[in-house]
């Protein structure tokens, strides 16, 4: 549930072993989800009399095993609707190219309901034919954006971001416009390519974390700026780094969904689901979470050695990472929107 490099191997900080976060926020929309579809969708206008194939997509997968109980979730959902007819399923697994699809397929689930495929590809561009997926869904992936904002990649802009890697924290209002019109620019490409591949009638359900627990991220970046007061790191390349995320708003995404046109929307609200991981400020396990989330990033920047250093540096800043959650605290939230195509 990412569509970005990760830690996904199998050592004690990969993202296959460290994902309760990305499965709260999925088990938190598990009944919007089912709401949707049996709310809104129709077969009878999506399928052929000749057809009884349902398409469905799910966007940024990662490696499992998150993304086949969501898999699982919309099938049954589907099954339940529609319980009178035969109807058979298949599902397309996508990520990055460099995603570990070889773990997220030796994980496949034996007594799935469904025919397993891979797609690679960033889902910012055209992924399918035309006309071909019925049902498309992806969970906590569509705040990564296709690229870092090139503003903040020039020191003379006034979005150089000085000394923080995101835009949770600065003051300066350039930065965050940088990342608001990177965002927009992304969202444009990611509903152009749905519209071409989604039937009529067809649906999209997008679930995205709303800040909240991810304004920990500062902690990562106060840990790279210790290596560079201790001379290990060079400060210009903390100053270059800047995390190609942007955790967008209600009217964020209905801003993006009326320019492009082409769905409807049937559903957009921030929901409250239940964390018990940051509801009891649990500080340790959030961050290793996170580290699983964002050292392959910091690798792809900084080399492996400072991003294990600056993760394990983070990770030991437990006990006063807890004592700032609560003083902090805000309860986690994620963004829900369901949107049918035209």
């Amino acid at each position: 549930m990412s569509s970005f490099p990760m830690n996904a191997g199998d050592g004690p900080y990969s993202y296959s072993k460290n994902s309760p976060l990305a499965k709260e926020a999925l088990n938190g929309a598990k009944r919007m989800v089912r709401d949707a579809i049996i709310q809104n969708l129709d077969i009878k206008i999506m399928l052929s009399s000749s057809s009884n194939i349902i398409c469905i997509a799910d966007f940024g997968c990662s490696v499992g095993p998150n993304t086949f109980i969501a898999m699982q979730h919309v099938v049954q959902a589907l099954k339940d609707k529609y319980h009178n007819k035969i109807l058979e399923f298949q599902v397309f697994f996508n990520d990055h190219v460099t995603n570990d699809f070889n773990t997220l397929f030796r994980s496949l689930p034996i007594d799935r309901s469904y025919y397993a495929f891979g797609v690679p590809g960033t889902f910012h561009g055209r992924l399918f034919p035309s006309r071909s997926i019925h049902f498309a869904h992806s969970i906590n992936s569509i705040h990564w954006l296709s690229k870092c904002p090139e503003e903040l990649l020039d020191e003379k802009s006034p979005a150089w971001n000085k000394g923080l890697i995101h835009y949770m924290g600065t003051s300066n209002v350039e930065v965050l416009n940088a990342y608001v019109a990177q965002f927009e620019k992304d969202m444009e490409m990611l509903l152009n390519a749905r519209a071409e591949e989604i039937v009529e009638g067809g649906m999209m359900v997008l679930v995205t974390p709303f800040e909240s627990y991810l304004r920990l991220i500062k902690f990562f970046g106060s840990s790279l700026m210790d290596l560079v007061n201790e001379g290990k790191l060079d400060e210009f390349l903390v100053d270059s780094f800047n995390l190609p995320m942007y955790f967008p708003s209600p009217e964020d995404m209905t801003k993006v969904v009326e320019k492009n046109g082409c769905f409807n929307i049937e559903k957009v609200e921030l929901t409250y689901p239940k964390s018990k991981l940051v509801d009891e400020a649990d500080a340790k396990t959030i961050m290793i979470n996170l580290r699983a989330i964002l050292e392959g990033v910091l690798s792809n920047h900084f080399g492996c050695k400072i991003a294990e250093e600056a993760c394990t540096r983070t990770i030991l800043k437990s006990d006063e990472i807890s004592i700032w959650m609560k003083a902090n605290y805000e309860r986690s939230c994620q963004l829900f929107i369901a949107l049918k195509r035209k």
